[in-house]
């Protein structure tokens, strides 16, 4: 129905997918502002229950804004630096929207607010409110407001902060993606110009591409209007758009193709291309937008953001595969062959590559299995953690305030651990407080009964009534630099363990920022479950058999194994350290990671299901199940190389960007992306075909019939061909 449709109304389609895409460019005009900021934070963890008690019992909560003030002449505790730093924290703590300042200059402030060499000290605030309200436009106002207008010679002013390190990140990334696509754009043109043979053919993939970024654009502006969608998304939109409208691009225009060189005309070629290549296409979206789906069992709008984005993307490449491509082939018609003929498949590089694979499958399969077992070693290595302002480079202001802070500081206020205690006596408090000030790398506890640990100096005048409301206490647990720096979620799991005679809720940065990344961690099995029953699923209605998708699933975990070797081997071990200009800081954000595993898992995905197809349909035909593995990879092969390799050169653009997140993405992807379309589907695929032979195809019996009754499969029935081409059949019954 669908081919018959596309070959009737070719111009009608075109003229109402070019009105669609105007009408969703005008609807995505709005996502950017309409997508939400984020912190890295879980909303049912402790660390949330002890930053909403920190805000309604004591007006207070974890310092998220910083100014380094730095004495231009002699120390901060010269009588002008001090009277511009009591200045400074008096306009702060009156600016709107800010709800407690602290600093180095008011009374029983402790020593550790200001460097070593007293040649800076800090400002500190806690701002409430969601990551929109403080970065877009609390920030913005005391940047202009305060900082920028601040006029006193005795001092300079660097403005820092959670929120303002992730403000930086965002406008560089945001300045990074949009540099990185005007490169792509153009990049993926030539290279698609390159494979095609045809200008126009890479202009309309591209196109198609173009029309998934949009179209996807569009449905998160809609989102939003019920639920908080992550700027992020957009960064999958535009990856996984280009992505999936290349792969389908191809793999549609690779087999109508085949199907004018079969000497079929011009609509018979459009609509056996759909029934098969189009049907495949139909397959893989449904098994990346469901895969990504699974991402909805983390119960935070940063991860299920990427979900709504990746199913937009799978739906919006379905369309414009399978109903703008062939209707632009429709018009092209012959114009849509090569210049020049194509070589057989047959006598090609990857059948001969595949023949020679299964006739040493033990040998070249095994070779292949030690090379990405290699690869992906690091990855038993991998420690998660949280990220800080080494994502950036060493050039930005925000950068260079916490390299200070490092170097000249013992230790980062704002990160101190809070900790609210219920129904508390100020006997039991003082003891509780001793207890904490034991765990190793813990410098002081604040507290209502007075400051405890090793580094009190300056804070023995502490107001105790700062510390008690009502029946419940606050304790302010002040770590060491370099406790938080190598171990910070060992620290908030020792202080929750330490015995306490009351109720307490344990909370600050360093807890949000770990029960972040244990939310994360904790649900990764459920995730990879999920996603390899929904593959096995959706494979095994596409081809009925049952070890097909169990190898499909190996064969892409095994992919993501080399993606995540990578990240620990680069980034988080530093081998990639002196090329790209990151820091190394011993652990790697999970949240990049899973994104990173959903574009590849899609991608990988993509591969698969292009490559059984073709394979399956020669099986169909011949029941052969050793001859139709080269000849299914003979017919796939090359454009699944194509498609990674000029996928594989736009990640890599990516990698030159100044954020640790871009760079980890780009060098991440390129190598992950290229290594599973050659090494994993060209060599270990066919290698495992050959050792399996008919089990490939295998199925129990209820699984069987289920699949006859239920399963889907691709419509090869052949149309009548031309005169001119008709196959001839000899008196002895053979084709001529």
């Amino acid at each position: 129905m669908l081919g018959r449709l596309v070959t009737n109304h070719p111009r009608t389609l075109i003229a109402a997918a070019l009105a669609a895409f105007f009408l969703f460019a005008v609807v995505a005009s709005g996502a950017m502002n309409a997508l939400s900021l984020n912190r890295f934070e879980d909303p049912d963890a402790e660390s949330a229950a002890a930053a909403a008690a920190l805000a309604e019992l004591f007006d207070t909560g974890t310092a998220n804004v910083a100014i380094l003030v730095t004495a231009t002449g002699g120390d901060v505790r010269d009588a002008a630096v001090a009277a511009a730093g009591t200045r400074l924290t008096d306009d702060l703590a009156r600016y709107p929207g800010v709800g407690d300042a602290w600093s180095f200059w008011q009374v029983a402030a402790p020593d550790t607010l200001a460097s070593s060499d007293f040649r800076h000290a800090l400002v500190l605030a806690w701002v409430p409110g969601d990551a929109d309200e403080v970065r877009a436009r609390i920030l913005p106002g005391i940047e202009t407001q305060i900082i920028d207008a601040f006029a006193d010679p005795a001092v300079t002013l660097t403005l820092g902060g959670a929120d303002q390190v992730f403000r930086e990140v965002a406008a560089q990334s945001s300045a990074d993606f949009l540099r990185a696509e005007l490169i792509v754009l153009p990049l993926v043109v030539a290279l698609l110009a390159l494979v095609l043979r045809r200008v126009v053919l890479a202009l309309i993939t591209v196109g198609i591409g173009l029309f998934c970024v949009v179209g996807t654009l569009a449905a998160l502006r809609m989102i939003t209007g019920f639920a908080d969608v992550s700027t992020f998304a957009a960064n999958i939109a535009l990856v996984m758009g280009i992505g999936l409208g290349v792969d389908y691009g191809l793999f549609v225009i690779y087999r109508f193709r085949e199907e004018l060189t079969a000497g079929h005309d011009v609509p018979v070629a459009v609509r056996r291309a759909l029934a098969s290549a189009g049907r495949t296409v139909a397959f893989s979206a449904a098994t990346v937008g469901i895969s990504l789906a699974v991402l909805f069992a983390f119960p935070f709008p940063f991860l299920s953001s990427f979900a709504y984005a990746g199913i937009a993307v799978a739906l919006t490449a379905v369309i414009g595969a399978v109903v703008i491509l062939p209707a632009a082939l429709m018009l092209l018609g012959r114009r849509a062959l090569p210049k020049r003929p194509v070589p057989v498949p047959e006598q090609g590089f990857w059948f001969r590559t595949a023949q020679y694979v299964m006739r040493r499958p033990v040998l070249t399969g095994g070779s292949a299995l030690l090379v990405l077992l290699l690869l992906g070693a690091p990855a038993l290595g991998v420690n998660f953690g949280p990220p800080d302002d080494r994502v950036v480079g060493t050039e930005q202001p925000v950068r260079v305030m916490y390299d200070t802070i490092r170097a000249d500081f013992a230790t980062e206020e704002a990160d101190a651990i809070h900790v609210v205690a219920r129904q508390a006596e100020a006997a039991e408090i003082a003891v509780y407080a001793e207890r904490l000030s034991g765990i190793t790398g813990v410098l002081r506890v604040d507290s209502a009964a007075g400051a405890f640990g090793p580094g009190t100096s300056g804070a023995e005048g502490l107001d105790p009534a700062r510390f008690v409301s009502g029946d419940s206490m606050w304790l302010r647990v002040v770590p060491t630099g370099e406790r938080l720096g190598h171990d910070p979620g060992g620290l908030v799991r020792e202080v929750r363990a330490t015995a306490a005679p009351f109720d307490v809720l344990v909370g600050g940065y360093p807890a949000e920022l770990t029960d972040y990344r244990d939310g994360v961690v904790g649900r990764l099995p459920l995730v990879a479950v999920l996603i390899m029953l929904v593959t096995f699923a959706v494979l095994f209605l596409m081809t009925g058999s049952v070890l097909a998708p169990l190898k499909a699933s190996l064969l892409n975990l095994l992919s993501m194994t080399i993606m995540f070797g990578v990240l620990v081997w680069g980034f988080q071990n530093g081998a990639l350290s002196g090329l790209l200009g990151v820091t190394p800081t011993g652990v790697i954000e999970p949240s990049i990671p899973i994104l990173m595993f959903c574009i590849a898992y899609g991608l990988s995905m993509d591969y698969e299901v292009f490559l059984l197809a073709r394979i399956k349909e020669d099986y169909d035909r011949t029941g052969d199940p050793i001859g139709s593995v080269p000849r299914g990879i003979a017919r796939s092969a090359p454009l699944i190389t194509a498609a990674a390799l000029i996928l594989a050169a736009s990640f890599a653009v990516y990698a030159t960007g100044g954020v640790a997140f871009l760079q980890q993405l780009g060098i991440g992807m390129a190598l992950t992306v290229a290594l599973d379309a050659t090494l994993v589907r060209g060599v270990l695929a066919p290698a495992l075909m050959r050792l399996a032979g008919h089990a490939n195809w295998w199925a129990p019996g209820p699984l069987r019939r289920f699949h006859n009754r239920f399963g889907l499969r691709e419509d090869t029935e052949p149309e009548a061909l031309p005169a001119a081409a008709a196959p001839v059949v000899t008196s002895a019954g053979s084709r001529g």
